[in-house]
């Protein structure tokens, strides 16, 4: 399962991603970004991992000055056609999330989608310290992370199933206590045809990666459960972190 994140994000995954998340749920994401962000348009904002670039099309078309990274090249491919169609400039990298080579570029940065942990701890250090240099002094850093584990661990289920847009998707999770990561096997399966694909993910308490962000050079702003501000705390369904970059 060694970096099984570099295969993951192709295909049928892609597809079954697309359909999930609605216009509805990307406006309201934008709408959170912006108000946490602080920011007038023209500013610089780094989207990563951007995925096809769904928010970061929507805060372009905002005025503000996007760019994107991504593993996933099928995502920036599209990422690049859309933003094209739209008559946006924005600025799309196929590259890994720690690779990030701005030094004080931008004015703030977000990372959502639940792509936060896929690393080990180490890797993890280097996304946050890599994206933390990217960063203007002052600059605010909003993380969508509902994978920790006041968020996880209280509704925790081994066996999930569902369909969407006519893709069956069933998941198959441990959680390993000594190493604080889940282990799941996602199958996809479409017109009878099924993939079977391994993920992993850390998964760290509010504390752990509060103390994690603060260790690269962030101060905390704020907690949220929801995007409607809500305060963070035990079972809430996501968690977002407001940083400012010190």
């Amino acid at each position: 399962m060694l970096n099984w994140w570099e295969n993951f994000f192709q295909g049928i995954a892609l597809d079954f991603w697309r359909a999930a998340v609605t216009p509805e749920q990307t406006k309201a994401e934008a709408d959170f970004i912006q108000k946490q962000l602080q920011l007038d348009a023209g500013a610089k904002i780094l989207d990563v991992p951007c995925g096809n670039g769904r928010i970061a099309i929507e805060l372009a078309a905002r005025g503000f000055d996007l760019t994107g990274v991504d593993i996933a090249a099928e995502f920036i491919a599209e990422a690049m056609t859309t933003s094209v169609s739209r008559n946006l400039q924005i600025d799309w990298h196929n590259r890994e999330m720690r690779d990030l080579p701005w030094s004080a570029e931008f004015d703030g940065a977000f990372c959502f989608g639940n792509s936060f942990g896929y690393i080990d701890d180490e890797g993890n250090v280097e996304f946050l310290s890599s994206l933390a240099r990217t960063l203007k002094p002052g600059a605010q850093f909003v993380l969508d992370a509902p994978a920790v584990a006041e968020c996880l661990l209280p509704v925790f289920q081994g066996q999930r199933s569902i369909e969407i847009a006519g893709i069956t998707f069933q998941s198959s999770a441990r959680y390993d206590c000594e190493q604080g990561r889940t282990f799941t096997e996602y199958t996809f399966i479409r017109d009878g045809q099924s993939e079977t694909r391994p993920a992993s993910q850390r998964i760290y308490t509010y504390h752990e990666l509060a103390t994690l962000l603060v260790n690269v050079g962030f101060e905390i702003v704020a907690a949220f459960g929801s995007l409607t501000e809500e305060p963070f705390q035990l079972g809430s369904q996501r968690l977002f972190i407001v940083a400012t970059k010190t």
